[in-house]
């Protein structure tokens, strides 16, 4: 009689993970273009700045007693009434710029790291149910998914706020229902093309039950396409906290978003008053792009049809 123990540890049902090798070689092509180096140097002082934030930043922007009005609007490098100098000047309520910007970047990046991950396992477990249950659970799924996709982001998200108040963790709860419908849509096409291959229909002929197919062979194969898109949808978190708090239905008056910080100085802009829009505006720009650049080379680097 043939002994069928050792067949369920065979190489026929293992999950056929994208060739190791390959992978670290395209990703050393990846980090050697000088590009991507310096986005990911960018990314990596950002958080290391987040880290060491009450070491760097001059001034604590959540302590209304550490600034006063009569050191508002100081130009970059104008001195304070005590000697001390804001390298990149203050905003009308006498708050340093280089702080609350450095605060700012911190608000920017948890909201987008945290928002995106929680979508990110929505997603993946609507989108792999989905594929792997079929029939009616399925349409039922990714008809909800059209309807959410259907909408704007930013209209979903002004109407959420407006119904749960600002707050960060109001902003993150908005962008988690406006993003996990794309990475639904995403897992459940990636889980499908693994889905009919050989390797599983070994393990459902050998009776595994359907978690395990799901969860231990179809969701390994099928996380690459995810994980490119999460790159790209922080930077999208990061814009929609951005553009929710400059239309004021983000984050409070009383923290530092770059988003505020530009709609703080957006009026003083025509007075000359340039630095309170212009610094916390670039900061955004330098960080999303950043991301962007990552994410699309990471995608050119994981496709090999695009390289």
């Amino acid at each position: 009689m043939t002994d069928t123990t050792g067949a369920t540890d065979g190489p026929a049902t293992r999950p056929p993970l994208t060739d190791t090798p390959q992978r670290r070689a395209m990703l050393r092509k990846l980090r050697r273009r000088p590009s991507v180096r310096g986005a990911l140097l960018t990314l990596a002082a950002i958080v290391l700045a987040g880290l060491l934030l009450p070491f760097l930043a001059p001034q604590d922007p959540y302590d209304l007693n550490a600034f006063s009005v009569m050191d508002n609007l100081l130009p970059p490098g104008g001195e304070s009434f005590e000697g001390q100098v804001f390298l990149l000047g203050t905003d009308s309520q006498g708050r340093d710029m280089l702080s609350a910007i450095l605060y700012g970047l911190r608000v920017s990046l948890l909201v987008g790291l945290i928002s995106t991950s929680i979508a990110m396992i929505i997603g993946i477990c609507v989108g792999l149910v989905a594929a792997v249950m079929g029939g009616r659970i399925e349409t039922l799924l990714m008809r909800f998914v059209d309807f959410v996709l259907g909408f704007p982001s930013i209209l979903v998200a002004l109407v959420l706020l407006a119904m749960i108040g600002r707050g960060v963790d109001k902003v993150i709860i908005a962008i988690v229902i406006v993003q996990w419908a794309n990475y639904a849509r995403i897992m459940r096409s990636a889980a499908l093309s693994e889905r009919r291959k050989e390797y599983v229909e070994a393990a459902e002929n050998l009776g595994y039950s359907r978690l395990r197919v799901m969860f231990r062979h179809i969701m390994p194969n099928s996380l690459n396409a995810v994980l490119v898109v999460a790159t790209v949808q922080i930077a999208s978190a990061i814009t929609l906290e951005a553009t929710l708090s400059f239309l004021g239905v983000g984050v409070p008056v009383t923290e530092p978003s770059l988003g505020l910080l530009v709609a703080s100085g957006f009026n003083y802009l025509l007075s000359g008053d340039y630095w309170i829009s212009f610094y916390p505006g670039i900061a955004l720009l330098v960080l999303i792009s950043s991301l962007n650049l990552v994410g699309d080379r990471l995608r050119t680097a994981l496709d090999p049809r695009r390289s």
